[in-house]
This record gives structure tokens, C-alpha cells and sequence, in this order.
């Protein structure tokens, strides 16, 4: 039984089309030009990607239809920005930009302003959203004081520390009292940085992405072991909580790959990887608040939902664990199992993914007959039971 070729042939159908990664990539250097054209109404900008899309981790929306997305920022490198404009207008500011642009690609829908980003949203042949996130440089003053808050947490490895720190920005946040006055107090953000720490856990060879004014969306070629275990995760969590009812309680992106990062030991086969990871996953989610931090912004708390009272509804913490258990389940079947029917059963409710138990057989080496799938809880709503 070759399962790692399983595993394989599943990321080919998770993958996205090429067709589609061209077309992302030809709208991000679209609206990149955009802003570096001779008329723009700001000079002096930095464009590059964040998100999914720069860590390589995208996959195919689990419907026919359903958007793509593409996280983007745009650094307005003005002086002193912070001590003669607010926040509000460095969002108007990229408002007006993207409004500009909009009409004059023939975009119909409005942009639409967010808590701390932009959304353009493209509907066509391939339907996906830009969130663009504004941001301005920090002072050389909070860069010092971000790095030394850092050189605390790599203790044993500063010049990661220091690496990490040039790319810290600010960004604003309309849920801060300060966001419509003129004000030192702005959000510290680092995608960039994040970007840099994720590169460093897949051990890529330093691409050097970060020097030129507008950044290109970073091509991995043939992609690491961990970020195949990434995408199999996301594709496992976005079918286990397709439920209209429950797709509001699933867990996040950005806790599923930091503590992948953190879990993954370099191992070589995606098997192994991904059994390692999940079985390891909790060693990385502290008692003590941050439970998760964020790698780059370590007071940052990734599970800063889980006790929010306004989330209380979504059961975010108990839906965390519900898929980890759920996910170890279905993976040690995958890579351990051998009856046909239980394997292709987690194929289409675990993953939404089409296999016949004839090619199954044929190629992989399952047999039969089968037990039942197993299921490790019975919450109210059941999210990876298909309809």
C-alpha cells in the first residue's frame, strides 16, 4: 500500500488550478503598478503579500464558486507620518487609491472598509477578494524597543530576532479609541515578519523577497513537508465545519499553521510529518494567557477569541480541540488503515475529496470489508457529516 502517493494525489486535487494562480498573480501586479504609476496620490510605497498566499499553504475553496482570497499591504513611507495624519486617514487615503483603481478596471462593487484592512472584491471567471491592509513604517525608536522585545524570546538566535524586527509596522485599527486623532498609539503588525519566521520553519534557501518596492508573491517551486500537512489540515477543517451552523466555530488559519510550524521536526514524509504534528500540537498551546502567541509579536494571543465573551456562542476553544481529535483520527486512518470502505468514507467526509474503492484498491492496496468511521464527539451540530 503506497499511502504517501495517496496523500499526494489528495494535495493534487487541493492544489489551486494554474489558471488561477495566474490570474492572482496578474491582479496583484495590476494593483501593485497601480500605486507605483506617476500620478498616484501617494510617492513613496512598499507593495507585497501576506497571508496564505505568501506561505504557500492556498488551497481550492471548498465549493464551486467560492472566493478565492489575497491579503495584501501597502507601506506609505512618509515622514513622520504618525505626528501630522491619524489612522482614519491613511485608510482614506488607500480608500481613495483603490476606488480609483476600481473604476478604472471596471470593477462594480464598492470597496468595502474593514476593521483594519481594505476589501476590493473581483467577481468573474474567478471569484476572489483583495483585503489590503494600509501600514506605515515604525519609528527607528518602537523598532528598537519591538526588537528588544524580541531578542527575549530567540534568545538563542538574535539575528533571526533582529531579521524579524526591520519589518515590523504600524497599522490602523478602527476599534481603537485613537483611530480618528492624531496619536503615537497605533497597531504594531508583522506579516512580513511572520512571512520570514514561516520561510525559516520549511528551512527554504533565504529568496531575498523583501527588497524591492513592490515584492512579487513568493513561488516555492516543489513545496515543503510542512506546508503539504498545512494544506491537508486546512482542507480536513474547512469540510469538518462546512456547516452553515458551525462554519463560524472553526478554528483559524493562522493557530493552525503557527502550531504546525512549531510541531513540525523536520520530518520528510508527509505521513510522518502530519502524525508528529498533530499528536504534538498541544505541547505548544500554553495554560497561561498567551496560549498561543504569536511568533513575531509574542504578547500577541492567537486564541484572543476563546475567551472573549462576545464569542462565547462559537465555543471556539472546544471546537479547536473537537477537530485536533478529529483530525488525528482521520489521519492515523489514512496512514495506518487498510479497509477500503472506512478510508474512502474519510476521504469524502473528512475532505469532500472523490475517490472510487476500485482505484483505492487498485492503486493503493485497501481491502476490504469495513467498519464504521469513527467519530470521537457528538457535538449539537455534526460539521463533517455532508449533506
Amino acid at each position: 500500500m503506497n499511502q504517501k502517493t495517496l496523500l499526494v494525489e489528495m494535495l493534487e486535487q487541493l492544489d489551486l488550478p494554474k489558471s488561477v494562480e495566474e490570474k492572482v498573480h496578474k491582479r496583484y501586479q495590476s494593483i501593485a503598478e497601480w500605486f507605483m504609476r506617476d500620478d498616484s496620490t501617494l510617492m513613496d510605497v512598499d507593495i507585497f503579500v501576506q497571508g496564505s498566499f505568501g506561505q504557500g499553504t492556498t488551497i481550492k475553496p471548498l465549493r464551486e464558486g467560492d472566493e478565492y482570497d489575497l491579503d495584501m499591504s501597502c507601506k506609505v513611507n512618509i515622514p513622520n507620518f504618525k505626528s501630522e495624519y491619524t489612522q482614519k486617514e491613511l485608510m482614506d487615503m488607500m480608500k481613495n487609491e483603490l476606488e480609483l483603481y476600481r473604476k478604472k478596471v471596471g470593477i462594480h462593487h464598492e470597496v468595502k472598509e474593514r476593521r483594519r484592512c481594505i476589501r476590493l472584491c473581483y467577481k468573474d471567471e474567478v471569484p476572489f477578494h483583495i483585503d489590503f491592509v494600509p501600514s506605515i513604517p515604525l519609528e527607528e525608536k518602537k523598532t528598537n524597543e519591538y526588537r528588544s522585545m524580541l531578542f527575549g524570546s530567540y534568545k538563542d538566535n538574535k539575528q533571526l530576532a533582529a531579521n524579524l524586527a526591520i519589518h515590523a509596522v504600524n497599522i490602523p485599527d478602527k476599534e481603537k479609541d485613537s483611530y480618528n486623532v492624531v496619536s503615537e498609539e497605533w497597531h504594531i503588525s508583522n506579516q512580513q515578519g511572520y512571512l520570514l519566521w514561516f520561510q525559516n520553519k520549511i528551512t527554504l534557501k533565504k529568496r531575498g523577497i523583501f527588497e524591492a518596492s513592490i515584492e512579487p508573491i513568493p513561488t516555492y517551486g516543489e513545496k515543503s513537508v510542512l506546508q503539504r500537512c498545512i494544506q491537508l489540515l486546512k482542507r480536513h477543517r474547512d469540510t469538518m465545519f462546512e456547516d452553515t451552523m458551525s462554519k463560524d466555530s472553526k478554528p483559524i488559519s493562522i493557530i493552525i499553521t503557527t502550531l504546525a510550524a512549531r510541531a513540525y521536526n523536520g520530518e520528510e514524509s508527509i505521513e510522518e510529518a502530519i502524525i508528529n504534528i498533530l499528536n504534538t500540537m498541544r505541547n505548544y498551546i500554553s495554560a497561561s494567557i498567551p496560549r498561543i502567541s504569536n511568533p513575531v509579536m509574542p504578547e500577541e494571543d492567537f486564541t484572543d477569541r476563546w475567551d472573549n465573551p462576545d464569542f462565547e456562542r462559537f465555543e471556539l476553544e472546544k471546537s479547536f480541540y473537537l477537530w485536533l481529535e478529529q483530525a488525528k483520527t482521520d489521519f492515523n486512518q489514512l496512514v495506518k488503515g487498510r479497509d477500503v470502505k472506512e478510508i474512502r468514507c474519510i476521504l469524502e467526509q473528512g475532505f469532500a475529496l472523490d475517490f472510487s474503492e476500485e482505484k483505492l484498491q487498485e492503486e493503493y492496496g485497501y481491502k476490504l470489508p469495513m467498519p464504521q468511521r469513527k467519530v470521537v464527539a457528538t457535538p449539537s451540530v455534526r460539521p463533517w457529516r455532508r449533506r
